[in-house]
This record gives structure tokens, C-alpha cells and sequence, in this order.
């Protein structure tokens, strides 16, 4: 049995209940991702689109799916205190597949700006879900085709025309089981006209010896003149695995920031495409990844300039240690017809140990005229002459190297638009790099199984 086979006859058996209470938006979509799957196959590292993962054997076990939506028995507002420190947000919670509001989520007034589940927004909102959902994220992608098969709820976040959201949106995802699970989640953002907010969403595990899937997949409409910024931190355990993919729509003069962290994590794939569909738009891309021990993380990029006068900035980061594994696939797209636009993609990476491995592929394709484009990948060791001059004036070998690693992402984190959750990532860089597992000390269990 293939690994897609095994979830497709798990559908099959199981299709009322996956039907039942689920939007009727997400519903209509099953049968154009189940026929995509039939025929589907996964990809497999060397294929000929260039691939350093086996995302076959990532989904070849035998992960449960909580089909009859039974809850967790757990107080999140008690249990979960996970939270970047004396930052103010709007704090709601994803215990596998299941959302969760905290309280402070409910106390505040957001001034019209929706956050609700997709079985809420279907009365609520209907044309919102029915508008947005699935618009986005191409069922030709397996795994977005096994998540739209297999989701039965989502997140919906919506900032209506002309708002600004007081306090960051920020979604905690934390995965806890006693067996093997997968999370399929859903997130669908609309960000409204001139309307502005940011949003942090954090990955975490309490899993240390049960294997856990994170599938999900999150669309997000920018429309003109509007401004966001998606942060999304992973701070997970080695028997963790994510495959996410992102997918924005840029509408005429809106600004869109995303930037993916993975600090600690088992095995994450992170698929990101950006549709720039209105002139003078900004598009800001960028990430970077800590990893030591076994640590898998895999990035693909697309960013699309379809219409002319753009401007998109592309950076991703890695330090690898030990026999951690990193992979970079970049490709920018200048369609015909589209003059003045400004492109940059970048890959920077330091292999901190011989037996690191670094995989990079950038890729720029223009097709029209009057462009300023570029693109670059280094891949590197700890400067010796450097390290040598730190070690002559008396600092030591260990705090040498964090000092030159901090460095190195120190672009990265300075692009974050957000104060608080900037120097927080340099605690938790420093933290990382020092040998420290990065976790959220705030973040306190009291989770059973399921009833």
C-alpha cells in the first residue's frame, strides 16, 4: 500500500463522518482531491523537479486521524500559558486539529476583526469560506490534496477594509497524543482593503517518544493597500514531522511579510508560493532555520510577478550542525508584460560540522524587459581568521562560534516588524545555538487522551 493509498481508503470508509458538520465549502472540494490522489504520486529525493526529501516515507506510517472530532479533555486557558513575554495578543489555541480561544482571545475587542473556526464562519461568514477557501492552494500538490481530502475544520481570520488590529493575532498549534496522530489543519486570512494586523503563529509538541504529523495548509488574500505580516515559529521535538504549505494572494499595493523559523524540529517541509497580482505591491520572504542532531528542514519557495512595478526581497538562513540536513529550492517568476519590477532572492548557509548537508537550488526566470533581478546561494564554514582574532583577545572557543552564528542570522531577525518577538528570537538564537533546546518554558501540560 502506497502512503497516500492508506488515507485515500481511510476516506472512503469513514466519508459521512468526515462530511458531517464540516462546511459544505470544504465539502465540495473532497471529490476533486480525492481524484487528484488517485493518480498522484509523492515526490522522491533526486526526482527530476529537484528534491533533497522522500516525502513517500514521511507519510508512509500509520498516523491516526481524529475523524469523530472528539475533544481533549484540557482547559487551554489553564493549561497553555505559551507566549511571547509582555507582548499583548490576541492568543487562541490549536490542540492538534481543534481550535480554542483563551480568554484573553475573548476579553478583548479586535474593533470588527473576525477569528473564528470554519464551522462557525459557515453561519456566520458563508460567504467568506465560500468565497476564499480552497481558491488558492492547488489540489496538483499531493499533500495539499490529502489536507483539503481530510480537513474537517480550519481557522478563519478576516480583517474587514480600512482596520488595523490592535494586538497581534497569534495562534498557538501544539501537538499532544498517545499514539501516533496527524494534524490536519486549515488557516484561511483575508486581510480587507487599506486594513493592517500581524499575526504570530507558534508550533509546539509535548511529544518526546509518540510520532506526530502537523499537515496543513494557509491561504492568505491581501487585498489593495493592505499590510501583514505572518510569522511562524516551530519549536517542536525530534519525533515530530510538518509539511505546510503557504499560499498569498497580493492584490495592487499591499504589503505581505512572511518569515518561517524552525529552531528545533524532527522533520519539517515548508512550501511557500506567493501570487503578486497588483502593481507596486511589496512582497518580503524570508526565514532561517537552526539545526543540529538528525534535523531535516526542507524549504520550496515560488514567488510569481504577474503584473509590473512589484517589488519582492527573498532570504533564507540555515546553520547546520551535527548530521542535520538542510535543503533550498527558489524559483522567482517575471511573467511577460510585467517592466519595473525589482526582484531579489538570496540562500545563505554555515555547515558548522563535516558531516552537515546543504542542498540549494535557485532558480530566476524573467520574461519581459526593463527588470532588476538577482539571485545567490553561499554555502560556508565559521570564518577562521575570525574565530582566530576572537580567540587572540581572550573569548573562548564555544562563545566564539555562538557570537559568529548570531551574526550571521542577525538580518534575518532584524527584519521582523515586531519589537517584542524580535528580541525574543535573539533569546531563543542564542539560546539554541549555546546548546540549549529552544521550548516555551510558560507552556504547562494537563492534556489527556481523548475521550
Amino acid at each position: 500500500m502506497s502512503a497516500l493509498s492508506q488515507y485515500i481508503d481511510l476516506y472512503r470508509n469513514h466519508r459521512d463522518a468526515f462530511h458531517t458538520g464540516a462546511p459544505q465549502a470544504m465539502n465540495d472540494l473532497r471529490g476533486v482531491a480525492l481524484s487528484r490522489l488517485e493518480v498522484a504520486s509523492l515526490p522522491r529525493k533526486g526526482s527530476e523537479d529537484y528534491e533533497a526529501t522522500d516525502l513517500s516515507s514521511v507519510l508512509a506510517d500509520d498516523f491516526g486521524v481524529n475523524v469523530n472530532r472528539r475533544d481533549f479533555d484540557a482547559d487551554v486557558a489553564q493549561a497553555f500559558r505559551c507566549d511571547v513575554p509582555n507582548m499583548s495578543t490576541n492568543l487562541y489555541f490549536c490542540l492538534n486539529d481543534r481550535y480554542h480561544p483563551s480568554r484573553t482571545a475573548l476579553l478583548h475587542d479586535q474593533g470588527g476583526v473576525v477569528v473564528e473556526t470554519f464551522r462557525q464562519a459557515a453561519h456566520k461568514h458563508p460567504q467568506l469560506l465560500a468565497g476564499h477557501y480552497g481558491r488558492l492552494a492547488g489540489l496538483d500538490n499531493p499533500t495539499v490534496a490529502l489536507n483539503t481530502l481530510l480537513a474537517q475544520d480550519g481557522l478563519l481570520v478576516y480583517i474587514p477594509d480600512g482596520v488595523t488590529a490592535e494586538r497581534p493575532i497569534q495562534l498557538v498549534n501544539i501537538l499532544t497524543a498517545a499514539m501516533p496522530i496527524m494534524a490536519v489543519r486549515r488557516l484561511l486570512i483575508v486581510v480587507g482593503r487599506e486594513a493592517h494586523a500581524k499575526m504570530l503563529v507558534c508550533d509546539h509538541s509535548q511529544l518526546t517518544t509518540t510520532q506526530a504529523l502537523a499537515l496543513q495548509v494557509v491561504e492568505i488574500v491581501a487585498m489593495e493597500n493592505s499590510t501583514f505580516d505572518y510569522y511562524d515559529l516551530e519549536e517542536s521535538t525530534a519525533t515530530n514531522r510538518r509539511i505546510s504549505s503557504l499560499f498569498v494572494d497580493q492584490r495592487a499595493g499591499s504589503n505581505v511579510l512572511i518569515d518561517g523559523i524552525t529552531l528545533t524540529n524532527g522533520f519539517t517541509r515548508n512550501n511557500y508560493r506567493i501570487e503578486v497580482n497588483g502593481e507596486h505591491a511589496d512582497t518580503q520572504l524570508m526565514g532561517m532555520t537552526v539545526a543540529s542532531g538528525r534535523q531535516h528542514v526542507d524549504t520550496h519557495t515560488f514567488i510569481a510577478h504577474n503584473a509590473p512595478r512589484c517589488h519582492s526581497n527573498e532570504m533564507f538562513k540555515y546553520v547546520l550542525n551535527d548530521e542535520a540536513v538542510g535543503a533550498f529550492a527558489g524559483r522567482i517568476l517575471v511573467r511577460p508584460g510585467c517592466p519595473r519590477v525589482e526582484a531579489y532572492q538570496g540562500n545563505r548557509n554555515l555547515c558548522a560540522s563535516p558531516e552537515a548537508r546543504m542542498y540549494t537550488k535557485p532558480q530566476l526566470e524573467i520574461y519581459t524587459d526593463d527588470v532588476k533581478c538577482s539571485h545567490g546561494t553561499t554555502i560556508g564554514q565559521l570564518d577562521e581568521e575570525a574565530l582566530f582574532y576572537m580567540r587572540s583577545r581572550g573569548i573562548g572557543i564555544d562563545v566564539a562560534h555562538t557570537m559568529l552564528m548570531q551574526a550571521f542570522m542577525s538580518d534575518v531577525i532584524d527584519a521582523v516588524r515586531m519589537d517584542l518577538l524580535r528580541d525574543r528570537l535573539r533569546h531563543l538564537v542564542e539560546k539554541r545555538f549555546n546548546g540549549s533546546l529552544a521550548s516555551c518554558a510558560n507552556c504547562v501540560s494537563s492534556c489527556k487522551t481523548p475521550n
